[in-house]
Order: C-alpha cells, then sequence, then structure tokens
C-alpha cells in the first residue's frame, strides 16, 4: 500500500467523581485513506469495563462557534447515560474498583495501535489538537518510533493564524454523510457499509472522518478552504458586533 495516510481521534474523560486529572480512554478510532485508491479502512477500538465517566462536548451554533459545554456521564459497558452532578465524589472502594476494571485497557490499546499501524503501514499520523490523545497512547505503551505525527490544527494555525474548533472547520468544508458516501465542498467519498456503520455523531470514528475530509480539503482546494475560513470568521464577528450591541441596548433599557 502506498501513500497511506491514518487520522487519530480518541474519546476519553475522568471517572465519574474521581480524579479531575486522571483521564481513562473510551474510545480509539484510526481512519486509514489509501491515497492511490481513495479507500477508506476504519478500525475502532470500544473501552467496555464497567466504568462511569464524564464526556464533555460543545453546543455549538450554526457556524460551529461554541456556546457552551455539557457534560454526561456514561457507562463504558452499557453506553448509558446520566446527568453530571458537580458535587458527586466516589468513596475509595469504588474507585478502586473502577481501576481494578480499567487494567487491562493499557494492554490492549496498545495491541489495537500495534496491529493497525502495521497491519495498514502507516508513517504518518493526523491528529487534531492531538497533544493528549498521543500522550494517552504513549501511556498505554504505543510506540510511534518512526512514525511521523502532523497536527492538523497547528498546520491550519499557520496559514490563518486562528485555532480553528473541529465544528467550525466541519461547517468550512460542509461535512456530510450522506448513506454510505462522505461529501465535504469539493469531495465525495464511498465507504464500504461496515466502515459507514461505525460512524455515530460524537463517536471517535466520526471525528476521524470529519479530520479527513478537513485535511483532503485543505490540502487539495487550499485557495477555495481558506476564502470560506475567512467568510465564516466575518460571519462570526459580524454576529459578535451584533451580539454587543444588543447587549448595550439591554445595559442601556435596564439603567
Amino acid at each position: 500500500m502506498e501513500n497511506n495516510i491514518a487520522f487519530l481521534e480518541l474519546k476519553y474523560g475522568n471517572i465519574y467523581g474521581g480524579f479531575p486529572n486522571f483521564f481513562v480512554i473510551a474510545e480509539v478510532a484510526l481512519l486509514v485513506f489509501e491515497g492511490r485508491s481513495k479507500k477508506i479502512f476504519i478500525d475502532t477500538w470500544v473501552n467496555k469495563a464497567d466504568v462511569d465517566y464524564v464526556s464533555v462536548y460543545s453546543k455549538t451554533n450554526e457556524f460551529g462557534h461554541t456556546v457552551g459545554r455539557n457534560k454526561v456521564v456514561i457507562n463504558m459497558r452499557t453506553g448509558r447515560t446520566r446527568p453530571f452532578l458537580e458535587e458527586f465524589h466516589v468513596d475509595k472502594r469504588a474507585l478502586q474498583f473502577s481501576f481494578k476494571q480499567l487494567r487491562p485497557v493499557h494492554m490492549r490499546v496498545k495491541n489495537f495501535l500495534f496491529d493497525s499501524l502495521r497491519k495498514y503501514q502507516i508513517d504518518t499520523i493526523i491528529t487534531f489538537d492531538g497533544r493528549r490523545d498521543v500522550f494517552l497512547c504513549e501511556r498505554a505503551g504505543v510506540r510511534f518510533g518512526r512514525t511521523e505525527i502532523v497536527d492538523l490544527q497547528k498546520e491550519l494555525n499557520k496559514d490563518t493564524d486562528y485555532l480553528f474548533s473541529l465544528n467550525k472547520l466541519s461547517v468550512i468544508t460542509n461535512f456530510d454523510m450522506d448513506g454510505s458516501y462522505l461529501r465535504s465542498n469539493n469531495l465525495e467519498y464511498w465507504l464500504h457499509p461496515i466502515a459507514a456503520k461505525q460512524l455515530r455523531p460524537k463517536s471517535a470514528a466520526w471525528d476521524a472522518a470529519r479530520l479527513l475530509m478537513i485535511h483532503n480539503e485543505f490540502y487539495e482546494y487550499r485557495t477555495d478552504f481558506l476564502l470560506r475560513a475567512q467568510q465564516l470568521l466575518n460571519k462570526i464577528q459580524a454576529l459578535k458586533e451584533v451580539e454587543g450591541e444588543e447587549h448595550d441596548h439591554d445595559h442601556d433599557e435596564g439603567s
């Protein structure tokens, strides 16, 4: 296989009620794009430990601009969700039970990534704001060795002088999944039904698919991409100014 490029995405969070800086990997997705054939392969690993973790996701407006953050508690084994309570703490015994459940995770993540990287002969991995993703993989024992790791958010920042979010970039590229097709402004790729089944919104595989389309739009249609990016930033700025004026107006009315 020539020209294979991989997109790495993780989902992770804290144990609910546990230490705020201890992160647990919930999902790993490696999406491989074969340059010549335009084929897409998706390998995913899902943590099935009986542990509740906190998933944090952004609420966005139509421009992909973050207007708030939501926290939800998800059980890894069942996928069941429940509301997040800030003051909730687990007792020591329950925490020890969670740690015991999570003990095999490092080995499983390590084996999963080792097998996938070898199978597809990957020498370049694309991440997005991926420092923690890479750190968590390395902590699990993954050795990236000679694999080049490129952070697309940083690459975009060099051209735009702006730190775009994945949500804004999905709006810029007009990312869409329609049945077995991934589509964006200038690109369309067919997905094998087995791969398509893994793409559920908010999953690691879904983010990897968004990352693929953003990456290819940027590198193959850069002028168009940068123009659309500027147009979106102008719209966001205009909306901020309108909201600022409304806020000032409300303030005047109230005084």
